[in-house]
């Protein structure tokens, strides 16, 4: 027997369905709460509203639980590529041995950009953010593939769509990089897999060759793949909204890339290391930056302690630490951020003051090091966390599309203006 919700508005009862997913999770359903009772919901923030029912991504934020389809996001970390977790996401499997050659061929033969899509770079003056550039020629591809606006999901179109977006994303966030720095483009190499060829693009120059180390390309698939999806934040529900309105993929791809670029989102491991920088000029000691982060009156904020979804320590954050230990050791690193970030890391998990709020390192934390680690520079981490979400985003986008009856997005609001005025 299903359950119902009682809700009583003016001694009047009504009954809600209340839905129930895999995981145990309730939702009480009102989709017909306004037509049945002319009220609706507030939730500013939608904190507490269900905007759909997904298969993708499973949170349980109190446990430190993190699984895409199913799988813990541990065991994807340590035993997948970022492209297997991509094809994961998007078609609800991991790939069989045939699927996986066939999607990173693919992936190779649509890594390059169309050669017109470059005179864009010109146009872009040298201090452009990455992130501007990125969301720029991702919504600029809508162009050079028109054939893309309507999309028959059982068709081979749609895995063009999607492998063309997955291989040139990294090839436009190399090129904003190079453009960046005054240095010339680096076209992709056929020989290199998905996260050396980006590598290889980012980092390689005529006058010193790059050799793409092994735990580096293993700590950037990692990295990608703790960022592939994360349920329904406010780039991946930006993807979906806008989508709902039945725009193409490219389009809907870039609000979701401009929404991850805010600080509070995609920026925050870029706020990280910005805040190490500051702490480092200051010449503050981590003590004293703690008693500052206690002191509620001071401006001094610690960034990538805690997060809002999960209650206990990130399972993402403890599989990056285990990977900057490692890099930090194997290559004998000496960097007084990261040496800065490391005693924070280690002082903090000591204080009663961070271990009884649950202040742990999050993932913006590590994965800010991380990067640093690898050579990525600060404006990158956003363009990095779009690369990496971008897997969610489209098995995101898809899903909606696959929903029965499809609607558009449309919230309401409760009006607090000035009643009816006459000039």
């Amino acid at each position: 027997m299903l359950k119902k919700a009682k809700l009583e508005i003016d001694n009047i009862q009504y009954e809600l369905p209340i839905v129930a997913g895999s995981e145990g999770e309730r939702g009480i359903d009102i989709s017909i709460l306004r037509e049945q009772t002319g009220c609706i919901t507030l939730d500013v923030g939608y904190q507490n509203t269900g905007s759909c029912l997904s298969s993708i991504t499973y949170i349980d934020g109190d446990n430190g639980i993190l699984r895409y389809r199913g799988y813990p996001i541990e065991e994807l970390a340590e035993k997948t590529s970022f492209t297997e977790t991509a094809f994961l996401l998007i078609y609800g499997e991991l790939p069989t041995a045939e699927e996986k050659k066939a999607f990173s061929q693919r992936l190779t033969e649509n890594s390059m950009v169309h050669e017109e899509m470059l005179r864009f770079f010109d146009g872009f003056p040298v201090t452009a953010h990455p992130m501007a550039i990125l969301s720029t020629m991702v919504n600029a591809l809508s162009v050079y593939y028109p054939q893309y606006f309507t999309i028959d999901f059982a068709t081979e179109t749609f895995d063009l769509m999607v492998v063309r977006l997955l291989s040139k994303i990294r090839t436009i966030a190399a090129y904003s990089y190079k453009h960046s720095i005054g240095e010339p483009f680096v076209y992709p190499r056929h020989d290199l897999k998905y996260c050396a060829n980006f590598l290889h693009m980012m980092f390689h120059s005529p006058v010193k060759p790059y050799e793409v180390d092994p735990d580096i390309e293993k700590t950037l698939n990692m990295l990608l793949i703790l960022h592939a999806d994360h349920e329904q934040n406010c780039s991946t529900s930006t993807v979906r909204l806008v989508g709902s309105s039945m725009v193409n993929l490219y389009s809907s791809i870039c609000a979701g890339i401009c929404a991850l670029w805010g600080p509070l989102h995609g920026g925050a491991n870029q706020e990280v290391i910005h805040m190490l920088e500051e702490i480092h000029r200051g010449g503050i000691s981590v003590c004293d930056c703690i008693e500052k982060a206690k002191d509620k009156e001071n401006r001094f904020r610690l960034f990538g302690f805690g997060h809002r979804i999960y209650k206990s320590y990130d399972p993402r954050a403890k599989i990056l630490k285990r990977q900057c230990d490692m890099l930090k050791n194997k290559f004998q690193l000496h960097d007084p951020l990261i040496d800065i970030a490391l005693e924070l890391e280690e002082r903090t998990l000591q204080d009663e003051y961070f271990i009884s709020r649950k202040l742990y390192p999050n993932v913006d934390f590590y994965s800010g090091i991380l990067y640093r680690m690898l050579g990525i520079p600060a404006d990158m981490y956003p363009v990095m966390f779009a690369i990496g979400r971008l897997p969610g985003w489209i098995a995101q986008w898809k899903e909606m599309h696959d929903t029965k009856p499809f609607k558009i997005g449309r919230p309401r609001q409760i009006y607090v203006g000035p009643t009816i005025r006459h000039l």
